[in-house]
């Protein structure tokens, strides 16, 4: 079974309880099981992955070449600020879709510009944890896989 990698930032741990009039009350088990969910419902899987560490999540993606058909990507803080995270996205094969529960173009302007959107074969913002789902879906539809 291809399988959807998907991958949390710095923080997102904390959903739940950092910030719920931005994040929502929703906690990361809540989107992983969202994004779980909705990879079965097109016939994949989904690997669910979080960390706080900018060298821990290059190193899922690189692993990832060859491992798993797609990335989903929240990346957070490091969004306006890895290169690097870029980087190591444009070494992967499949689609890359980036997505962001609040909508960073309200926000502070350092937050309107994501390294991440140069690879990412589209940018879900503002849905709240629902744009998991919409980005499980986008990755199903571009690996050929609607249900």
């Amino acid at each position: 079974m291809k399988t959807i990698l998907v991958l949390n930032g710095p923080n997102l741990n904390m959903l739940g309880t950092r910030q719920p009039e931005i994040y929502g009350r929703e906690t990361l088990a809540d989107v992983e099981a969202l994004a779980k969910a909705e990879a079965e419902r097109h016939g994949l899987g989904a690997e669910c992955r979080q960390s706080n560490r900018e060298g821990e999540l290059i190193d899922w993606i690189q692993a990832a070449r060859g491992k798993h058909a797609a990335i989903v990507i929240n990346p957070a803080a490091y969004s306006h600020t890895s290169v690097a995270i870029l980087d190591a996205l444009n070494s992967f094969d499949g689609p890359v879709i980036e997505v962001h529960i609040s909508n960073i173009h309200r926000r502070e302007a350092f937050r309107h510009h994501s390294y991440v959107s140069h690879r990412a074969d589209a940018v879900i913002a503002g849905a709240g944890i629902q744009g998991y789902a919409f980005a499980v879906a986008r990755a199903a539809h571009l690996l050929g896989k609607n249900a």
